[in-house]
């Protein structure tokens, strides 16, 4: 109780609900972003975990390097300024950023019943409109003008999740944003989606399929190797549009190529075994 006051007194008389929402997020944002795929880089230069990389070509130095100043360069002239803009938007919706919790079993109560259901409500509704966002930005021209940007990595690693053209950062960032837009979340509730977001983004474009990898794990759920597929075919024929689980393509069809490939991957692994 005193350690959750204290929490309160803390957080309302050192930052205001602006700061929090708007400086805080993209502090944490950019904190869990660069720290979870960083070390992608650090081990594609170094050729450790080679086993479980999707694709045997890598990445030039030159070219990661070039990813890292252009998502500098975005971060701060795109996603910061639309943080701050967005502040009203969120307020009108009725986030709050206070801890209003008196007890642990409070505590867990919120987060059984407010905050987890808000969650699920965010994933099922960004995979939705982004499945839709994304299928459109294949288009011919959307995607020569456009989304062509993020595709300049046909062998994607963590940070090029968030390599694209400021157009499809606005376009597609609305999927992330729509649902706690709807709902007027906790801030607690905010930060805890955007950096499942941010992680389940990274380990899709982290270009390495390992045994703990949450796809061989959670039902539908996409992943590396799902997502880097759709990285190395041509855009008319690439399908994959989803974000994080795979139902809008396994609905509309759109993972036909993708599903046909394993099988027959899985099919020539069975053959190997029987012959040894």
């Amino acid at each position: 109780m005193e350690f959750e006051r204290f929490s309160d007194m803390y957080l309302i008389t050192k930052y205001s609900d602006f700061q929090l929402a708007c400086i805080g997020s993209f502090i944490l944002h950019e904190s869990v972003f660069f720290l979870s795929g960083l070390p992608f880089i650090f081990l594609e230069r170094r050729g450790y975990l080679t086993k479980y990389k999707i694709q045997a070509k890598s990445n030039t130095p030159t070219s990661q390097e070039k990813c890292i100043m252009r998502l500098l360069l975005y971060h701060f002239c795109v996603n910061l300024p639309v943080m701050l803009l967005s502040y009203p938007v969120f307020r009108a919706m009725g986030m709050r950023s206070t801890l209003p919790l008196p007890s642990w079993y409070s505590q867990i109560l919120y987060v059984l019943k407010e905050v987890v259901p808000q969650i699920i409500f965010y994933f099922v509704l960004e995979d939705f409109v982004f499945y839709w966002g994304h299928r459109i930005l294949h288009t011919k021209w959307l995607y020569q003008h456009i989304h062509s940007v993020h595709h300049e990595y046909a062998t994607p690693f963590g940070l090029t999740s968030e390599y694209a053209h400021p157009a499809e950062i606005l376009f597609l960032g609305f999927a992330t944003i729509l649902g706690p837009a709807i709902t007027g979340p906790h801030l607690f509730t905010l930060w805890l989606w955007m950096v499942l977001r941010v992680l389940e983004t990274v380990e899709a474009h982290c270009g390495y399929h390992f045994p703990w990898s949450p796809s061989n794990f959670i039902p539908l759920y996409g992943g590396s190797d799902f997502h880097d597929y759709h990285h190395r075919l041509l855009y008319t024929k690439s399908g994959n549009y989803s974000s994080t689980f795979v139902y809008m393509d396994r609905i509309f069809g759109t993972d036909v190529g993708y599903r046909k490939l394993k099988a027959l991957k899985t099919a020539e692994a069975e053959a190997d075994g029987k012959k040894m």
